[in-house]
């Protein structure tokens, strides 16, 4: 049986930027739809703001009321525009349509897309679509922020664009924002760093060093 994720303890205050790095395949993803409740763990205990996970039904309100997720190739409705996306994570919630409207070209434009809040996101560049699926994740001001390398697909601007609205306090506030990235440069600028490897957490350091006990192992393999 393969384990994605193997005895990981990890903890997160409230309102901390945390950088997950790691190897493809390492459990990242994984760790992810965890936190989201998309998947449960097998074993162990996950708590979401001293709540216990399986505690909180349905899981589909409870994201709708705390989390916003943004992932590396935006998952927008391509038949919407742009407004009409990041309006999405607020219909539900009781709200009149004309707030809701508002609320949505408020965040276009707090992100510099209110110009492009008309437009259907297949006339969209991919910076802005990817800029459009911030604003979607931030929203509904959400107490958890999932992002699955969002600055892996745009140009440097937008990227740096994307990073400001995450690690820093324009619009997320006090959100706990959980980062992943490849990039190390990306994951410098979050409060504290996280490493993943063959689903197990470690400091970067401990990191660098198993993958070199790794490897040393391997070579002495191949030696005798």
């Amino acid at each position: 049986m393969v384990r994605a994720l193997d005895g990981v303890d990890l903890s997160i205050d409230p309102g901390e930027r945390v950088a997950i790095t790691g190897p493809t395949g390492c459990g990242k993803s994984t760790l992810l739809s965890i936190l989201a409740l998309l998947e449960y763990p097998d074993e162990g205990e996950l708590l979401l703001g001293g709540r216990a996970a399986a505690s909180i039904a349905p899981a589909e309100a409870w994201r709708v009321q705390h989390l916003g997720v943004i992932f590396q190739f935006h998952h927008l409705l391509p038949h919407l525009t742009a407004e009409e996306n990041v309006m999405l994570p607020l219909i539900g919630r009781g709200l009149a349509r004309k707030e809701v409207r508002r609320r949505s070209h408020e965040m276009l434009d707090a992100i510099g897309l209110g110009h492009r809040a008309g437009f259907l996101i297949t006339k969209l560049s991919g910076g802005e679509r990817q800029l459009t699926a911030v604003a979607r994740a931030l929203i509904g001001e959400p107490d958890l922020i999932l992002a699955d390398e969002p600055t892996g697909s745009v140009d440097s601007k937008t990227g740096e664009r994307i990073l400001s609205l995450l690690v820093g306090e324009e619009l997320t506030r006090t959100a706990t924002v959980v980062l992943v990235t490849h990039d190390a440069q990306v994951a410098a600028r979050a409060d504290r760093q996280v490493s993943m490897l063959d689903g197990r957490v470690f400091s970067p350091l401990a990191a660098e060093q198993a993958v070199a006990t790794a490897r040393g192992a391997e070579d002495a393999d191949q030696t005798t």
